[in-house]
């Protein structure tokens, strides 16, 4: 039974700065550990806000991964690994540190690398705490968008995927989100609010929600006010 628990906030300044305040929470917590980060414009505030500060003392142990990476270049703008470049710098890991999608490789042999980086990683004891993750309209999360999308998952941590705009990706899996213990949804945006109910009612036809189905905690932090981009 997944405890599924809502936080809404006030304005999209007061989202940020409790996301920021989150991050560092997590960038500092001891022992060997990971925080999976998520792309899209919704948490790129926080990012610049958390490399705006002094980045808190971090274990040496410290790694980031991603939710998921569409399949460009990663020093273009639509690459996720770029979006969270500053945040990277600030907190100056070591190249072994960052689990990047390696987008130079051909698709599959980049799904492929990125699952056995991700298997190394838990293989190796660290625990993967703060997990974020985005909710599109159509109910998507990572790059899983379909329900075959999630029958390929099925006993992975990484796959392919072909995104409905085009674009491929690759993206973490249901397996690999299970092991996450603080899978944290950040939504912010117009047009987002049937997803939100639907992941609210545990719909399970949603696919974000079939995503984190096997997650004991899933916290779901939204605002979709008037002043939200």
């Amino acid at each position: 039974m997944t405890t599924l628990t809502t936080r809404r906030f006030p304005s999209r300044a007061a989202l940020d700065a409790a996301l920021e305040e989150r991050l560092a929470r997590a960038i500092g917590a001891r022992g060997a550990t990971a925080i999976m980060l998520s792309g899209g414009t919704t948490p790129l505030p926080a990012y610049r806000l958390a490399a705006q500060r002094p980045p808190p003392p971090h274990d040496e142990g410290l790694h980031i991964v991603y939710s998921d990476e569409r399949y460009v270049p990663s020093d273009t703008e639509a690459s996720n690994f770029h979006q969270t470049r500053v945040l990277l710098d600030a907190l100056a890991l070591p190249p072994a540190g960052v689990k990047r999608v390696r987008t130079e490789l051909p698709l599959d042999e980049a799904a492929a690398d990125y699952e056995r980086q991700l298997a190394s990683l838990l293989k190796s004891g660290v625990r993967v705490g703060l997990g974020l993750l985005g909710l599109g309209a159509d109910g998507h999360t990572a790059s899983l968008f379909t329900v075959a999308d999630l029958e390929r998952a099925r006993g992975r941590l990484a796959i392919a995927v072909q995104r409905p705009d085009g674009l491929s990706a690759v993206s973490v899996t249901p397996d690999f989100l299970a092991r996450v213990a603080e899978p944290l949804f950040v939504v912010a945006g117009s047009g987002k609010e049937d997803a939100v109910r639907a992941l609210l009612a545990q719909n399970p036809h949603l696919t974000a929600w079939r995503a984190v189905e096997a997650c004991p905690r899933v916290e779901l932090w939204v605002h979709t006010g008037a002043d939200a981009p």
